[in-house]
């Protein structure tokens, strides 16, 4: 493997451990013994979780090809599991806050579980619903947790800042060091060892019961709307016009869509981006490397997230215009720099793509946790999971038609496409920003009125 990819690698990796290491009192916020054991469980739940995840990730392709499927069977493989997300995502989610966020986690592990469990059969209708099933558990891991999570951290009464440390480590540790040790041991297990690629996903179960016997041991139970009589029907149509009734959650739904449409895009174009003659590129190290990328955004998150003065509305504005700049160095590569020969190394064109891939990649370990606070600043607590998957909708659906759509245009097309809809995220950013300060303004305001009233009424 050429020395750029060590220098690339162990360059990140500096920065990460000098940002940790230098972190003063302004970056660490102090909080009490109760808070940091009731984050740390969380941490442990949570990484277990990511670890499922991620130990999929790598062989989940190439399983399907062993198996004897082509690229149109397998494009079909994953859009079932988007369009499960995108179907089942918001029942699920309403289940989640009427019948409980803890039950709903454990109900992630036994889906995820049975959706791993399908991997070892090469029957195409057996995988497909294998496929069904991760679509599900996809949407209950990126909503039940974090509602989990929001509502019992507030039931305890720990601070409100106090979620946001737990926030940016979560991320610091799910999406950057799990995801890297999780791809490693995946390459251990299927080629090292030679157990196959169907191995990570028997190791991913193996995770998800383990974090599912601390859940049921360790985790109490908490809900969204208490009301018992209200159907399904009934959760959407309240979710929906909530949504409708304040452009906040409107907006962060927006946002969110914009983002993650654009990031999975990118996960299923970095390879033949930075390959486009067939070079021989080493995809699990820069795999790691993105993720690495990924634990220096979480770490800098964690720095401005520990800054009361720092808004995150604010500096998410940047964030999003980076990212944008970023997803468009293909467009502007394919115009300025000459073709690379067929085989061989990566190119000069795809070693600046990697740098502009890492910014990406860091932009998105920001992007996370900060996300998670406007979210728990913006949405209401009795519907959390219900909005949070009317979220996942649009990206679902966007995800869906790029998939399908893949051949039909350029790789350079598509990233400009991501690059437009990123410069709009930053747009309503601005926005966001400029709705939620105008809100506080009117309650400030109208605050002010009350007590002058009072004051003359007494």
């Amino acid at each position: 493997m050429e020395v750029f990819y060590y220098l690339v690698f162990g360059f990140l990796s500096l920065i990460v451990a000098l940002l940790e290491l230098s972190k003063t009192a302004k970056d660490r916020v102090a909080t009490s013994s109760a808070f940091n054991s009731f984050k740390n469980n969380y941490l442990v739940v949570y990484s277990l979780m990511m670890a499922g995840d991620w130990l999929q990730g790598p062989y989940v392709y190439f399983l399907y090809s062993q198996y004897g499927f082509d690229k149109g069977d397998i494009g079909r493989l994953f859009i079932a599991g988007f369009g499960s997300s995108m179907l089942f995502g918001t029942i699920v989610g309403s289940l989640a806050d009427k019948q409980g966020r803890r039950r709903a986690c454990v109900t992630y592990c036994i889906t995820y579980i049975l959706s791993c469990i399908t991997k070892h059969s090469p029957q195409y209708k057996v995988l497909m619903l294998g496929r069904i099933l991760g679509g599900i558990a996809t949407s209950l891991l990126f909503s039940a947790f974090e509602s989990w999570l929001v509502a019992e951290h507030n039931k305890r009464g720990f601070e409100p800042q106090w979620l946001s440390l737990t926030f940016s480590k979560a991320i610091f540790l799910g999406n950057g060091l799990i995801a890297i040790i999780s791809g490693l041991f995946a390459n251990l297990l299927a080629d090292n060892m030679g157990f196959g690629p169907v191995a990570p996903f028997d190791a991913a179960a193996c995770f998800l019961a383990i974090g599912m016997a601390i859940i049921l041991s360790t985790w109490g139970e908490n809900y969204g709307d208490p009301s018992e009589n209200k159907d399904l029907l009934t959760q959407f149509k309240g979710a929906a016009a909530a949504i409708a009734a304040d452009e906040k959650i409107a907006l962060l739904g927006a946002i969110q869509s914009l983002f993650e449409g654009s990031m999975y895009t990118f996960v299923f174009l970095w390879t033949p981006a930075l390959s486009p003659n067939d070079e021989d590129i080493p995809h699990g190290f820069i795999f790691a490397t993105f993720m690495l990328s990924s634990m220096l955004g979480s770490s800098i998150a964690s720095r401005l997230m520990a800054r009361p003065a720092l808004k995150v509305e604010g500096y998410m504005q940047i964030v999003f215009a980076v990212s944008a700049v970023t997803l468009l160095l293909p467009v502007i590569i394919n115009f300025l720099v000459a073709p690379s020969v067929k085989g061989g190394g990566i190119s000069f064109g795809g070693c600046i793509l990697l740098f502009g891939f890492c910014t990406f990649e860091a932009c998105v370990g920001i992007f996370w946790p900060s996300m998670m606070k406007m979210r728990s600043q913006y949405i209401p607590e009795e519907a959390r999971s219900t909005i949070m998957n009317f979220f996942r909708i649009p990206l679902n659906i966007f995800v869906c038609v790029v998939l399908y759509n893949v051949n039909a245009f350029p790789i350079s097309v598509m990233f400009g496409m991501c690059s437009i809809f990123l410069f709009m995220a930053s747009i309503l950013q601005r926005r966001l920003m400029v709705v939620a300060e105008s809100h506080k303004s009117s309650k400030f305001l109208t605050g002010h009125l009350y007590y002058h009233v009072e004051l003359e009424g007494n």
